[in-house]
């Protein structure tokens, strides 16, 4: 999606539904060295603490897909100035020192988690009213336990259809700030945007976590960046966090690193089909969880090698079985999965309950998909296990959810037959996920 198109895009957003793709099996073993776009999370993180700074802040090596566009055109309508360099790959936000300038907007943040999370907590921070809706399924994807925390730090939020999730409506007089206790079992993060703007409370913020939290490295990528940026946080013994009021982030050049979730795919490539791949520079990813991937797939028996900021990985003759919790990478879920059926014995993952409520019911679509190429899965309220097959080609329903597109792309580079429907849906995170899949082929 481009940027035009999504000022206005609505609930297009969702992807036109363009005719399945199939994916071709190599004829050959992959021997590839590949480069893969910026962190979303990285870069939608940025992209909140470069408005809150003062002052430009220059974002390089961005990610520029459906989910960032979102949230720029989301600045952009909260009266920031942002300027996009598309060849460079680089996006320029004058903060406004934690100011918004706009006191009416409504925002559309499409299908975008991250989004719809860290602007929620960034709106009361304005003065007027704001509007955050998206599409029919950001429709059905809680945030209550979020709405209700700032509501005890003082904002006034009120979800449009009284179920805690989106339209939002937010009338913005600043957060006053203090000391609440939140839930983010469902997802961290909920934690992480409201450490985000904690700084910029009127009495600052104390969060203390009731229970588990989602995806924890997630949080630790948080407080990293805002460090990065300037302000500091105090994580105590009992698990609260403490951001002392009057902080203040500076405008400063971020170098965003790869994506991990993305290049998660292309080392599974290399694990599936025997070959070699190797992703650039993605041992700089080192603040994003699911670099643990390469661990995984090391595990599993492939064998991983390092050539300075490079990360290659070389797939064995069977992949082995493994059991294991994906809670603080829940994102490759799916990815292992669907080279899951390939291992000698089954593979288990546990502890991923909360990605039922993510862009689909994203157990049961994996489940449902691995059946559908021939796989025997057992499914339960928090994971898989999933039993080695001999796979059949057919068309993979995507659910509109790019993760799942992207990640039952892999059995096809083997077996013959695997379509792709709407393929468009990777646009959300990594718009030319294909052709890059096609540069694993030998000519």
């Amino acid at each position: 999606m481009s940027e035009a198109e999504v000022a206005g895009a609505g609930d297009a957003i969702d992807g036109a539904h363009a005719d399945p793709y199939e994916v071709r099996p190599l004829t050959a073993p992959p021997r590839a060295t590949v480069s893969v776009p910026g962190s979303k999370s990285q870069t939608n993180r940025a992209l909140l603490l470069a408005a809150l700074a003062e002052g430009r802040s220059t974002l390089r090596g961005a990610l520029l897909s459906d989910d960032s566009w979102v949230f720029v055109d989301s600045l952009r309508r909260l009266g920031f100035e942002v300027a996009v360099d598309e060849a460079s790959v680089a996006i320029d936000v004058i903060g406004q020192g934690g100011r918004i300038p706009a006191s009416e907007a409504d925002l559309f943040i499409g299908n975008a988690g991250t989004a719809a999370r860290f602007l929620t907590a960034f709106l009361p921070l304005g003065h007027g009213t704001y509007l955050l809706d998206g599409t029919p399924r950001m429709r059905l994807r809680p945030i209550g336990e979020l709405l209700d925390a700032l509501r005890i730090l003082g904002a006034d939020l009120e979800p449009i259809h009284g179920d805690g999730c989106p339209p939002v409506r937010v009338r913005a007089a600043g957060l006053p700030g203090g000391e609440v206790t939140l839930d983010a079992s469902r997802s961290g993060q909920f934690l992480s945007a409201l450490l985000m703007v904690g700084a910029y409370a009127a009495r600052g913020l104390v969060v203390r976590p009731a229970g588990p939290v989602a995806s924890p490295p997630y949080i630790d990528m948080t407080l990293t960046m805002m460090a990065q940026w300037g302000v500091a946080t105090v994580h105590s013994d009992d698990g609260a966090y403490t951001i002392r009021a009057g902080q203040r982030y500076q405008a400063c050049v971020y170098d965003v690193p790869p994506d991990a979730s993305g290049a998660s795919y292309f080392l599974a490539a290399a694990a599936v089909t025997r070959g070699t791949v190797r992703v650039r520079n993605l041992a700089l990813a080192t603040d994003q969880g699911d670099l643990g991937f390469v661990e995984v797939l090391e595990r599993m028996g492939c064998v991983v090698a390092r050539a300075g900021a490079d990360i290659e990985v070389t797939g064995p003759e069977r992949l082995r079985g493994i059991e294991i919790d994906l809670n603080g990478m829940s994102d490759m879920t799916m990815t292992l999965a669907a080279i899951a059926p390939f291992a000698d014995s089954p593979v288990i993952i546990r502890n991923v309950a909360h990605i039922r409520e993510q862009e689909c019911d994203r157990l049961a679509a994996t489940a449902a998909e691995l059946r559908r190429l021939g796989a025997e899965v057992e499914e339960w309220a928090d994971g898989l296990a999933i039993q080695p097959a001999a796979l059949h080609g057919a068309t993979i329903h995507t659910y509109d959810d790019h993760r799942i597109a992207m990640a039952f792309a892999l059995p096809g580079l083997v077996v013959p037959g695997v379509r792709i429907a709407n393929p468009a849906c990777v646009a959300k995170t990594f718009p030319d996920y294909f052709t890059r899949l096609e540069s694993l082929r030998r000519t």
